[in-house]
């Protein structure tokens, strides 16, 4: 257990590296395209669109982390209030369905993405291929499934923290 959860952990901190390198990327974009239309009076072409695929790429790979350090909204304030033995079976009985979720929208995504790909189809503006960028965010779900099937493991071995 405690190997999976360091390869869990390891494999989200890279993927939440990555996303930061995106954010990055997104932002020096932006800057040089402000600073382009400022000074010399012209624009980096596709802009809109390759700061749309980079955030969602970086969001994609983002959730893994986010889940793994419980840094998302939970409502829990009535679970709460219920016995430790009765809050497990509801994350039971609503962890199970979620995992099941995230990897089906996983192998959709990989699904799309490949169909993009052997289409061919491009971005509009740039002519960029744009399939890659599902590719990741595929990735990122699949990550993200990988930390909730590891919380519902800590969670019935005693590991689980909050």
């Amino acid at each position: 257990m405690q190997i999976f959860e360091a390869l869990i952990t390891r494999i989200s901190r890279f993927l939440d590296f990555v996303a930061g390198l995106m954010l990055a990327g997104t932002a020096a974009l932006i800057v040089a395209n402000i600073l382009g239309r400022s000074l010399l009076n012209t624009s980096i072409l596709g802009t809109y669109e390759m700061v749309g695929f980079f955030t969602a790429g970086a969001v994609g790979l983002a959730l893994a982390r986010c889940a793994l350090e419980n840094s998302h909204i939970a409502v829990e304030f009535i679970t709460d209030r219920f016995p430790p033995s009765l809050q497990k079976v509801i994350q039971l009985i609503t962890g199970i369905p979620v995992i099941g979720f995230i990897i089906f929208t996983s192998y959709n995504l990989l699904q799309y993405g490949s169909r993009i790909a052997e289409s061919g189809e491009v971005s509009p503006t740039t002519q960029m291929a744009f399939y890659p960028f599902i590719y990741i965010v595929a990735l990122g779900f699949l990550a993200l499934s990988l930390v909730l099937v590891l919380k519902l493991a800590q969670l019935f071995t005693g590991g689980e923290r909050k």
